[in-house]
């Protein structure tokens, strides 16, 4: 399986798409030019191929790359203006959020979407639905391929009237930010629905809970964050901003940073993908590739595993990683020694804790696919990353009523690799890997010996931990299967005691 590297060039002229020989195809890279503007009147997506053993002369951008619009955007009140803001706000129109709107203002809060400075107005939602970008002042556009918008209902509108600022209250109440110079405006569910995620089919996660009880209007404004966004979950710490993970990747010389984003526990096939990808970084000429394995810690489906047991587990395939961390940004007064740091134990051995960076992403999942990998990607730009690495079907889910994918499996990458916004990213497509049944570890799958691999999926893995049936030897570090064991026995002790309850009344 070849590498894909998308390199950001200042080529103002594209050739003509040449006709490629798909049976050559295995041993090729490929690289898409990109003029340095967007032109309506060409093809930006020109493809080139070239053979892998010409990678050496190649000249790639080491790095890191500008966050979208050139700047971090930080919309934390400063302290000095903290008092004056909070007292504005106690006189304007109060906006209740929900947990999930919660999650958006601290993705907004921090930069993740940057240029993007609040909840969208209609001229940013439009462009977001529509084109997936926003197109800025100087006529350049940037990835936004979510709309990330507050919906607020009839009397919610009502009650501010002509307000031209509202006050943002959190889900307990509290007084979060101030949202300024609004804009309220339709909210058209069913478009915003199909849009996004190209059905309107029943049972899609994130519209049952979000989009279908939401009000029917959608308010937007410039942001200001009064206070930081805690969970209070033991997590926090693992919440990474991408100012932070800047800095991080500037102490340890990164030359590279591959972004890994996942929502699943980490089996060793991932822990192969990710060695595998650093390997070949280093032959490329990089010296000092960092990896960030980026779990996603907002909303997510009932059935998928919950954020504090996924990093339990992960905990248990990089555990010294995050003490080093806290170490190197001055968060453990009594670490401060870096290598003896360095020399706790990494428990299963499966990653290297000097070169990997374990950080939550804040966001909620939306199973949209790949319209939703383009937000996935665009945000590691923000926080540093060059290079994405992209798998089968990211972001993606069955088919609510279907028994089938919703998505084409080879949808996202492929996206990925035309998405306008996105050309300065580095998309780096799986390998596949499945468990070799000879070799008895997970292994990059050979179709000479097809029969010899065993593909575990999500689902088989699941049922293994719930049934306490052990997977084979070398799929999972001990550790972390232990830890999706432990979950899945609490969920069974949790179901058994209302019955219990009942039977004794």
């Amino acid at each position: 399986m070849s590498l894909a590297i998308r390199l950001h060039t200042t080529t103002t002229h594209l050739n003509p798409r040449t006709p490629i020989n798909k049976k050559k195809l295995k041993n090729h890279l490929y690289i898409t030019k990109f003029p340095s503007k967007p032109n309506s009147y060409s093809n930006p997506f020109a493809t080139q191929f070239i053979s892998s053993k010409k990678m050496s002369s190649l000249v790639v951008k080491s790095s890191l790359i500008d966050p979208d619009g050139g700047s971090l955007v930080d919309l934390m009140v400063s302290e000095s203006s903290m008092g004056s803001k909070t007292l504005e706000a106690e006189s304007m129109p109060k906006v209740k959020l929900t947990k999930i709107d919660l999650e958006w203002v601290h993705v907004l809060s921090e930069g993740w979407a940057s240029p993007l400075k609040g909840f969208m107005r209609e001229d940013e939602y439009l462009q977001s639905l529509h084109f997936n970008f926003l197109r800025m002042g100087d006529g350049s556009i940037v990835n936004m391929s979510l709309p990330i918008v507050l919906a607020i209902g009839d009397e919610d509108k009502e009650r501010i009237g002509g307000s031209p600022d509202v006050a943002l209250l959190g889900p307990d109440g509290d007084l979060v930010g101030n949202l300024r110079s609004i804009e309220i405006y339709k909210h058209h569910k069913e478009e915003r629905i199909a849009r996004t995620w190209g059905t309107t089919a029943p049972g899609l996660p994130y519209v049952e809970e979000v989009i279908t009880p939401a009000g029917n209007w959608l308010i937007g404004g410039d942001l200001e964050v009064l206070k930081h966004i805690k969970y209070n979950d033991g997590l926090d710490n693992y919440r990474l901003s991408p100012q932070q993970l800047r800095k991080e990747f500037d102490k340890r010389q990164a030359d590279a940073v591959f972004a890994f984003q996942l929502r699943n526990p980490v089996h060793n096939g991932h822990a192969l993908l990710m060695n595998d990808t650093r390997k070949r970084l280093l032959e490329m000429g990089f010296k000092n590739p960092i990896l960030l394995l980026h779990p996603l810690g907002g909303f997510t489906k009932a059935d998928d595993v919950p954020l504090d047991v996924r990093m339990e587990q992960h905990s248990k395939v990089n555990v010294a990683n995050f003490h080093i961390l806290l170490a190197l940004l001055g968060l453990l007064p009594d670490l401060t020694d870096k290598d003896s740091v360095n020399a706790q134990v990494l428990e299963d051995g499966v990653l290297d804790p000097k070169t990997t960076i374990v950080a939550i992403f804040p966001s909620p999942m939306h199973y949209a696919g790949p319209t939703e990998v383009q937000w996935h990607a665009k945000a590691r730009i923000n926080a540093g990353a060059n290079f994405y690495i992209v798998g089968r079907d990211p972001a993606g889910m069955g088919h609510p009523i279907e028994k089938r994918d919703l998505y084409d499996p080879d949808h996202g990458k492929k996206v990925l690799s035309m998405a306008p916004g996105l050309e300065k990213l580095n998309i780096l497509p799986f390998r596949v890997a499945a468990y070799d049944t000879v070799g008895k570890k997970m292994a990059f799958f050979d179709p000479s010996r097809a029969k010899d691999f065993l593909f575990i999926s999500g689902t088989k893995m699941r049922t293994y931990a719930r049934t306490g049936e052990n997977p084979p030897d070398g799929f999972m570090c001990p550790g972390g299967w232990e830890v999706l064991v432990k979950y899945y026995e609490s969920l069974q002790t949790e179901d058994a005691t209302p019955k219990a309850a009942v039977s004794s009344t």
